[in-house]
This record gives structure tokens, sequence and C-alpha cells, in this order.
């Protein structure tokens, strides 16, 4: 998974290095900046701002969950084009009994990295003025998860939006036993995409859906933890079935998605996480605010399979 680069990456980053001055500059009259180099006892704007950028980062990462049902792509540019291949078919003539394949077909899809993700904390000069680190260190930090949280929102949303049809075996999957999930159901969802000729990497659910497989001894044996659990993001393994689980409440309730992730869909990244200041002197308000730009599309969606009722 691609994570957000810490400020020192970010100074070294030839991409950002036209805009940090300007930037940097901003936080030198931001008076959460000057607050939390004063509290935190920074030597300059530039190294708080890098404290805040930090901290915006490192609680982000928890939250990213979006980044492991999707193949992540950075780009320098506003347009990707990826070619989808088409698979050639194999004929053989009657007369001589030779086989001829026909040349691989590909056709486009246009990506644009045109969606902003944003989200800031403000305050008054007067609050800035009483507020200790520890607590506009936990403020900034949720600026992070927000930005984070929105992210994986849209990356869910990208494949809810999939109509029925579209989907690996032609429609909308239902469970064995309505209302719930069992090990069963992973199984089925596994076989629908593996008949597209794809394989899913991830499954993505609800914690509900979690407490369902739970009671199911086959899910319980399918995996040992390892070195793919991490329990604060929601990555509770892989099973032998190949899949990765990821558990969301970002996901519906009674939702299940199996993912091929390494041909489903796309993230460009065409601007990670950037911590800027913020100030608003009419309105008296001032604060930080965490960006990201991106761009979303289905690449292929027969990789994707879709479970409801569970």
């Amino acid at each position: 998974m691609t994570n957000p680069k810490l400020f020192e990456a970010i100074m070294k980053d030839p991409e950002y290095r036209p805009i940090l001055p300007d930037i940097i500059e901003r936080a030198k009259a931001n008076p959460l900046v000057n607050q939390v180099m004063k509290e935190a006892l920074l030597s300059d704007a530039a190294a708080a701002l890098g404290r805040m950028h930090d901290v915006v980062v490192e609680a982000a990462k928890p939250a990213l969950i979006g980044r492991e049902m999707i193949w992540v792509v950075p780009t320098t540019e506003a347009l990707v084009r990826f070619p989808r291949a088409k698979l050639g078919k194999a004929y053989r003539t009657a007369e001589l009994a030779q086989t001829w394949f026909m040349q691989e077909k590909y056709d486009t899809v246009d990506i644009k990295a045109d969606i902003e993700i944003k989200a800031g904390a403000e305050y008054s000069k007067k609050f800035l003025e009483d507020a200790s680190w520890p607590v506009l260190e936990r403020q900034t930090a949720e600026v992070g998860r927000a930005v984070a949280e929105l992210e994986t929102e849209r990356i869910y949303a990208l494949y809810s939006g999939i109509a029925a049809s579209d989907l690996a075996g032609g429609a909308v999957q239902t469970p064995a036993t309505a209302g719930t999930l069992a090990w069963a159901d992973l199984v089925k969802l596994c076989k629908v995409i593996r008949n597209e000729n794809f394989n899913a990497k991830v499954l993505v659910l609800h914690p509900e859906q979690v407490a369902d497989l739970w009671l199911d001894e086959k899910f319980i044996h399918s995996f040992y933890f390892g070195k793919e659990v991490d329990v604060s993001k929601g990555i509770l393994g892989e099973t032998y079935l190949g899949m990765k689980i990821l558990v969301s409440t970002k996901a519906t309730d009674g939702t299940v998605f199996a993912i091929d992730t390494d041909v489903a869909a796309v993230m460009l990244l065409r601007r990670d996480i950037l911590t800027e200041p913020f100030e608003n002197p009419r309105e008296d308000r001032y604060g930080v605010v965490a960006s990201e730009r991106i761009g979303l599309g289905v690449l292929k969606s027969k990789a994707v399979a879709k479970m409801t009722g569970a």
C-alpha cells in the first residue's frame, strides 16, 4: 500500500518543491503554527508545520483501508489512459487442422485525477492562545483521520456504483441464509470471480458480517494470523482462498465485496496528503487543512463480486 509521505520526504520531493516556499511563508504568520512552535519547543514555523503534517499522516494511516481495496497508481499527470486487453480467440481450419491465433485486442479507459479530498480544523485566536500542544495534536490528528475516511468512502462508492449486470456472474449474489454470512458464501464469491478468469484478492465487509464469520469454524480454521494482519487498520489476515479480509464501518451492513484488486479498478494519486495553514482574519478563524488529489475509475467490473442480504 502507498502510504502518505512524512514532511521530511515531502521537502525532498521535486514534485512539492515549487509550492513549499509559499506554504512555509504563510505558516510563519499563522497563529496555530506559531502556537505549535511555542508549545512543542520547535525552532521555526517550518518545523512546526512539519510536526503537524506528520501527526496528520500518522493519524491517517490506520484509516486508509480504502487503499487496500484498489490498485494505487502515483502520477504527475491530470489524466491517465489505461489500455484494457481483450483476449484473442483461436480458430482451427478444417483442411489443414491448424490453429490460428488472433492478436490480442485492446480498448482504453481514461481516468482523470479530478477529485480533491479535504478536511480541516479551525479555531479562534483566543482558543489558540490558551491551547496546549497535546490538545492541538489531538485536533490535528482528527484532520488526518477525516481525510483517510473520506478517501475510503469514495473508493467504496466506486464499487457500489457498478451495475449488477456488470458484476462477476452478471448479478448480485445472495447468501445461503438470509441475514447471515457464512464460509460457504465466501467460497461462492470466490468461485463467481474465478469463473470470470480473475482471482479475488480482498474481501470487504462490515463488522456485523465479521461477527457472523467468527461463529463459523470453517472461517476460523481458514487462516492463521501472520504478517498480513493489521487489526488497527481492519485487516484480519489472509485465508487459504487467497483473499485478504478487510473490515470497515464504511462498508454497508449486509453487503460484501470480493475484488481482484490487480485489475478491477484504479486510484490515481496525483497529490498525496499535504498539510497547509489556513487563515481567515476577518472571521477570526485560523487552523490547518489537509488535502489530497486523486482519480478513481473502474477498469474491469467483472473482477468484482457483490453479495447483499448477508
